[in-house]
């Protein structure tokens, strides 16, 4: 086993101080918005092989003999790559609106973006892989959301009572065509620069929006979005399409699964996420970076539908396992009460952090980790099955 030391991400959207307080370091005044666990290149954990060594990138350890690192199963379905990453994300102010690709338009938008000579680290690419992007959502903190479209006639009682000429125009889409098809006329008409919305109507929405809370709201928390995004980015549309998304809270436990082609936008909380080892980011509002409209509306899925909370599986009593629909990565959640060693379930490469207390990790040969708060490791599939003990919560991401 090896302690690894995640790679920190200074997002403008991100909280000074909560995911400092997880990983037990002071803070510098910055924003830390995410803190990675895993092998992406772009931004690989560290880790320290042996006593003395320095530290060397993940992705160079895997690389020296990826298949007792990640194992023949894990080689052979997705080459000699960690399939997913581990994040702690912090938002204190709302992220941008954006979609992930599926694996077929990674690997197109990828081709197109290195045919056109976009450099890898160019602010403007859209395409950092050629991966796909679904990912889950672990709650920390009361979590808030916005993910999928609701159903267009919803959208259309929602504005209908706004008396305002954005709110009236997006009322006459929807019930002209109460389909995926008018939902996609209407959230392009929003973004597309040749027919989005100028400031002044978006602010006039917004103003619509908080006289109606004012007097008594059908739907308070849907005003209260459109407000808050309107506040934290001015004149940006994106604040509009919100009217259009299913909120979602997350309470302290609970988990969200992002499809690809799903539109969404988080709002605020601390959670841990896991998802395919992507950062592919098509973003169409509601941001200080590149912004890529045709390119998300060429990704995005318009149908209606819930979002998609998964219900956890409990196993050896202490273990809560959340299966996402995907063949990249599952999620466990281990709690420890100072009970005697428990099994971990998990096979293949994992990474184990620990989120409170204190455990011991050990592995099927009898090596062993101790990690406190903030603390994390890499377990390679030649570890086999782990046990633990100790006093803590211990998330790990394994394959499935």
């Amino acid at each position: 086993m090896f302690r690894l030391t995640p790679a920190t991400q200074h997002y403008d959207w991100g909280s000074a101080t909560a995911i400092p307080e997880v990983l037990g370091t002071p803070p510098d005044g910055r924003p830390v918005a995410e803190a990675w666990f895993g092998a992406h290149p772009s931004a690989p954990s560290t880790v320290v092989t042996r006593a003395g060594a320095d530290a060397v990138p993940l992705t160079e350890l895997l690389a020296d003999d990826p298949h007792a690192m990640l194992g023949d199963d894990v080689v052979q379905r997705f080459g000699a790559r960690l399939p997913y990453l581990l994040k702690l994300i912090a938002a204190d102010s709302p992220l941008s609106l954006q979609v992930h690709p599926s694996v077929e338009q990674a690997h197109a938008g990828w081709d197109a973006e290195e045919a056109a000579g976009v450099p890898r680290d160019a602010p403007h690419r859209c395409y950092r892989d050629t991966n796909h992007k679904p990912e889950l959502v672990f709650a920390l903190t009361r979590f808030e959301a916005m993910v999928g479209f609701r159903a267009p006639r919803r959208v259309a009682e929602l504005v209908a009572d706004l008396h305002v000429p954005l709110a009236a125009d997006l009322h006459r889409i929807l019930t002209t065509d109460p389909t995926p098809r008018g939902v996609r006329t209407a959230f392009e008409w929003l973004l597309d620069p040749a027919t989005r919305p100028g400031e002044a109507d978006v602010e006039k929405f917004a103003e619509a929006c908080s006289r109606r809370l004012a007097a008594g709201s059908p739907s308070p928390r849907t005003d209260r979005t459109v407000m808050r995004l309107a506040a934290a980015y001015p004149g940006d549309p994106g604040a509009v399409t919100s009217v259009l998304l299913n909120p979602v809270t997350l309470e302290p436990g609970e988990a969200l699964f992002v499809p690809a082609g799903c539109v969404h936008a988080y709002l605020g909380g601390l959670g841990v996420e896991i998802m395919a080892n992507s950062d592919n980011v098509l973003r169409a509002g509601l941001t200080h970076k590149h912004i890529d409209v045709d390119e998300l509306l060429r990704t995005v899925d318009c149908v209606a539908a819930p979002p998609i909370r998964i219900a956890p599986e409990r196993v050896f009593t202490s273990t809560r396992i959340f299966y996402a629909p995907v063949d990249d990565f599952e999620l466990s959640v281990t709690q420890l009460t100072d009970e005697g060693v428990v099994r971990v379930p998990g096979r293949g490469p994992r990474v184990v952090l620990c989120l409170e207390g204190e455990v011991l990790v050990t592995d099927a040969h009898g090596a062993s980790v101790e990690l406190t708060k903030g603390q994390s490791a890499f377990v390679p599939a030649a570890g086999g099955m782990l046990q633990a003990s100790g006093d803590g919560l211990l998330v790990q991401a394994d394959v499935p």
